[in-house]
């Protein structure tokens, strides 16, 4: 047993094993891959962040990684545990308060939901920073219940069958987007994020507890009072089919 596994609890094992299977099996990284992560202060991203570092270490070729953080502006100091987080572990950083989560829910945005609007700006501005930082990465901390909420908005709301891909290129393969957590259950990532002591923090944002993909997280939770197998089968099938997918590039 690796010295990075000898003293993990289930759920750290199982994160960090998940995560390194589904950057193996889909050829996430190379050597010198310079990698983003965009972390928010929220508990995926901080295991995603936290995975990576440990993942660098097995790793049989050099990797770097910087942690990106927009604040999107309700609580100037939000990303202040993070901050320390990322100095303590001597990780290169970009931290930068914004104003796109006040922008969202103000008269500027008429025509958007505030999820949307600022989802949009935060991106944009991430890939600003891949452009600044010359990055051939950019990590998400989506995990197995972000990719079944998804399919099930674009179903629902926009008449589309589309997940989310472990692997995307984009502008002709200048960079690539990356999800090691895809795999793994939101309840897993969270165990992991408790017995690892992360500093992960409650998101501020107004419309975080009222929002379609709540909707259908409710809805999920319904099934799986009826039937627990129907939860895993759905999360299983969807994995398997979104493995199964080729991602369609720019």
């Amino acid at each position: 047993m690796s010295k990075i596994n000898k003293n993990l609890n289930y759920a750290q094992k199982n994160c960090l094993s998940k995560a390194g299977r589904m950057l193996y099996k889909t050829s996430m990284l190379r050597p010198y891959s310079r990698i983003g992560v965009a972390v928010s202060g929220g508990m995926d991203s901080f295991v995603l962040l936290q995975i990576l570092l440990l993942q660098k270490r097995k790793l049989p070729f050099p990797v770097e990684l910087i942690a990106l953080h927009i604040n999107p502006g309700f609580e100037k100091d939000h990303h202040k545990d993070l901050f320390n987080w990322v100095l303590d572990r001597g990780l290169a950083a970009h931290f930068e308060v914004s104003d796109m989560g006040p922008r969202a829910h103000s008269p500027e945005n008429r025509k958007k939901s505030p999820c949307f609007f600022c989802t949009q700006k935060r991106r944009k501005r991430l890939f600003e920073l891949i452009k600044k930082y010359k990055l051939s990465h950019i990590a998400f901390g989506h995990n197995q219940d972000d990719l079944v909420q998804n399919f099930f908005m674009n179903m629902m709301y926009s008449g589309r069958i589309e997940g989310m891909y472990p692997k995307e290129s984009f502008f002709q393969g200048e960079f690539e987007l990356i999800r090691p957590l895809l795999g793994v259950e939101k309840r897993v990532v969270r165990r992991a994020a408790e017995l690892w002591e992360l500093p992960f923090r409650k998101n501020p944002c107004p419309s975080a507890e009222d929002t379609k993909r709540t909707e259908i997280d409710d809805w999920l939770q319904e099934l799986k009072g009826k039937d627990k197998r129907i939860r895993k089968n759905i999360y299983s099938a969807l994995l398997r089919w979104q493995m199964d997918q080729e991602s369609p590039g720019d």
